[in-house]
């Protein structure tokens, strides 16, 4: 009996070293790469015909770290709120709202002082005395700008060091601390106002120094008030990507859906007064 299993086992063990064989056996097929005449070729110099040398790009001088660089303007260095105002007008809750602001803006710009304070090198938001925005009008735009949230125990969600960087003082994204504090994805730090949520909660703990380097591409609108292009957002937030190239609908808004509504290519960047003490230094912008 022994003799007969054997017999039936050797050749099917026969068959599975044979067929591993023809596996490991194999060859990668060969595959033919051109090869460039480089003596032919230096004769014309093809190469040339892609090369550009002009315009030359204008020199820029680095900042150290997340200092300025030679093309920025400064529109916070720890000194003072000389680059900063008061609007009578700032944001919107709901389209109709913000359209009204628009017009009036336009038609009758009204400032007064900012009145946040300056403490140990950094503007500090006064609860109650409404938002500030930049003297100058910015379109597209670089910003860096640094923040941060005080350590404020018993507040939670959206009351939690809540402000916003309002580019042309309609498109938003959030500050707020979100390290451990549950909220909305939308109305996150990070997020374009419950438009876009970030990729990424990069936020750090109460108390710390945080910082958002942004593209911003403002709208762009015909000579008939036809948008032509919408805002786009890339954003980084303590050098991690949250938003890439985000594409907004319009301005961002509290209540209800968002539109564009055609306005000047270039308006203030504006810093929200939400009710609690935020921090910000060090803010600068090269205009694109």
């Amino acid at each position: 009996m022994k003799k007969t299993i054997i017999a039936l086992i050797l050749p099917l063990f026969m068959a599975s070293c044979s067929t591993s064989q023809v596996i490991t056996e194999e060859k990668t097929p060969e595959v033919d790469v051109l090869q460039l005449d480089w003596d032919e070729l230096a004769k014309t110099s093809p190469w040339k015909a892609s090369e550009q040398w002009t315009p030359i790009p204008e020199k820029v001088t680095p900042g150290v770290f997340t200092s300025a660089p030679s093309d920025a303007i400064v529109l916070f260095d720890g000194q003072d709120l000389s680059a900063w105002h008061k609007p009578t007008y700032d944001y919107g809750a709901r389209m109709d709202q913000v359209a009204s602001i628009i017009k009036a803006k336009s038609v009758a710009p009204e400032f007064s002082e900012a009145l946040w304070e300056v403490k140990a090198g950094a503007m500090v938001v006064k609860p109650g005395s409404g938002a500030i925005e930049t003297k100058q009008a910015f379109g597209d735009m670089q910003l860096h700008i640094e923040w941060l949230s005080p350590e404020d125990p018993g507040k939670k969600d959206q009351f939690y060091s809540n402000s916003g960087i309002f580019f042309m003082g309609l498109y938003e994204i959030q500050v707020l601390n979100s390290y451990e504090n549950e909220t909305y994805a939308n109305g996150q730090a990070g997020s374009l106002y419950k438009q876009h949520i970030p990729l990424v909660n990069a936020s750090k703990p109460p108390g710390e120094w945080q910082s958002y380097d942004i593209i911003f591409t403002a709208p762009k609108f015909d000579a008939n008030n036809t948008l032509v292009s919408p805002a786009y957002v890339t954003a980084f937030h303590n050098n991690v990507l949250i938003q890439n190239h985000a594409e907004l609908l319009g301005p961002c808004v509290y209540i209800g859906e968002s539109y564009y509504v055609p306005h000047a290519d270039k308006l203030p960047l504006l810093l929200q007064d939400h009710g609690d003490k935020v921090r910000f230094r060090n803010i600068w912008v090269r205009e694109l």
